[in-house]
């Protein structure tokens, strides 16, 4: 074997330690990536999840266009976890959380378990589902906090990570004032899976997310408020009664003497 045949021999055998090495390094940081991501979601491969969804109330009990999107935000997680999804309506959604993740879309005017959630794990929020229209309609109470909808300019959605029950699998909430922030939620999570799971690991987290000008840029601009943990788990404060007001004073009453 001459010279030359041998470097040619040397550079293929070289090039293809080098792919091999590459193509290791690239599978084991994929498989590790996959590995976090699919701890943080509890959905390790070929598991089951829920999607429960709400219903819009004022249209004959469909999905929201809006919900739909997130569903497919959500779904499209699902699937590069290798899990699998099990879609169910809210009202239909009578089961335990822990054993499986649940993903829950839709605020507690809408969806009768994120209603339940609130009340088992979220004790610190209050939303206000008056139907009738006023300034605190859709309205978040956090704490001593609250947070008015301001429909199409400043809207605020909760992103929840919560675990409790057997079984340690996480229930998510994506609990809006308005369908569109619901899929602004989803969308963020996406986004931001990794941050979120390097910052909680696998302890539970409740966001305050605020949406800003919907009827400009839709779902896409969003900020984050606050990291409400603490407040949302804490018993809300008992609102104290304003004291009666002190009686007015009796008018005195004088003696007149007429004057002669």
């Amino acid at each position: 074997m001459n010279e030359d045949l041998r470097n040619i021999v040397l550079g293929v055998v070289a090039a293809g330690v080098s792919a091999l090495l590459g193509w290791t390094v690239r599978t084991h940081l994929w498989r590790r990536r996959l590995r976090r991501k699919q701890a943080f979601f509890g959905l390790p491969g070929n598991s089951e999840c829920l999607l429960v969804v709400n219903r819009d109330p004022g249209a004959d009990g469909a999905v929201h266009r809006f919900d739909v999107f997130a569903l497919l935000e959500l779904s499209a997680l699902i699937k590069d976890c290798g899990a699998n999804a099990q879609i169910l309506q809210h009202d239909v959604a009578q089961q335990g959380f822990g054993e499986r993740t649940e993903f829950c879309v839709g605020g507690p005017g809408s969806n009768r378990r994120t209603a339940a959630h609130l009340s088992s794990l979220l004790p610190g929020v209050k939303v206000n589902t008056d139907v009738e229209p006023g300034p605190d309609r859709g309205a978040f109470q956090i704490g001593s906090e609250r947070y008015r909808l301001e429909s199409g300019g400043t809207e605020y959605v909760l992103l929840a990570r919560l675990t409790a029950g057997e079984g340690g699998r996480p229930v998510f909430l994506f609990c809006g004032q308005r369908a569109i922030t619901n899929q602004a939620a989803t969308r963020y999570l996406a986004r931001h899976h990794e941050k979120l799971a390097r910052r909680h690991g696998s302890n539970s987290f409740v966001l305050l997310l605020k949406v800003v000008n919907t009827q400009a840029y839709g779902p896409d601009v969003v900020e984050l408020v606050a990291d409400v943990t603490r407040a949302a788990q804490s018993p809300a404060p008992a609102v104290t009664p304003d004291p009666d007001p002190a009686p007015a004073p009796a008018p005195s009453r004088k003696s007149h003497r007429a004057k002669g």
